[in-house]
């Protein structure tokens, strides 16, 4: 993820989506329609779910490691965003691909053990300045889940969007976190093309003035 988040939010506009058409046997259109299908059967039949996580288990893991590169962290949010999908592919709509579904709930995942993480470390800090307890041995996510020192700038900068405006975070994060087309977004989200745009732009106004410049 190294200079996708800065570029992108210093950058007025974004390149314009040009999906190709691929042709109908496409192998990877192919494999996602598969994976479509052994989604919506999982949702009716429990026992193919066990198949349905199998398959998407390297997935998810890339997307919270792209969130959180500290590995032990990443896969407490990957053991998380499993039992999620788990539990809630039922609600998988089909509007779009399964796959930008776990997107959207393996991300949400990775910032939920980061706001965990963070909550304990603050907690533990706190007992040890009043000589409660020893300090806290676990590594502090902040200095662990970093990448080119703006990892946890946008994680944090992401929690102060959800306050102002959370209905563009998720846009955002599926864009320039996990560089989705915005028609696979709006797809997602069931909402215009045009909305999806209109929403990103304004996260990035908002969240560029907290993230750190990179050296």
């Amino acid at each position: 993820m190294p200079g996708i988040i800065l570029n992108a939010v210093s950058t007025p506009s974004d390149p314009v989506d040009n999906p190709v058409d691929n042709p109908p046997d496409d192998p990877v259109d192919n494999a996602a329609d598969a994976l479509d299908d052994l989604a919506r059967r999982a949702a009716r039949d429990p026992a193919l779910l066990e198949e349905l996580i199998r398959q998407v288990q390297p997935q998810v893991m890339r997307i919270c490691r792209r969130m959180l590169p500290h590995r032990a962290d990443a896969e407490d949010a990957c053991q998380d965003a499993l039992l999620a999908v788990a539990t809630k592919v039922g609600t998988f709509s089909g509007r779009s691909r399964f796959t930008t579904w776990v997107h959207v709930v393996a991300s949400n995942a990775a910032r939920e053990t980061y706001r965990r993480l963070k909550r304990r470390s603050v907690e533990a800090m706190s007992r040890a300045d009043d000589g409660r307890q020893p300090p806290y041995e676990r590594p502090d996510p902040r200095t662990t889940s970093v990448v080119a020192g703006t990892r946890l700038d946008l994680l944090d900068a992401l929690e102060r969007l959800e306050l102002d405006r959370p209905e563009t975070v998720t846009p955002m994060v599926l864009r320039d976190v996990y560089e989705l087309s915005y028609r696979e977004i709006a797809e997602e989200l069931g909402i215009p093309v045009g909305t999806v745009k209109s929403r990103i732009n304004g996260a990035r106004e908002l969240v560029k003035p907290l993230l750190r410049p990179r050296a």
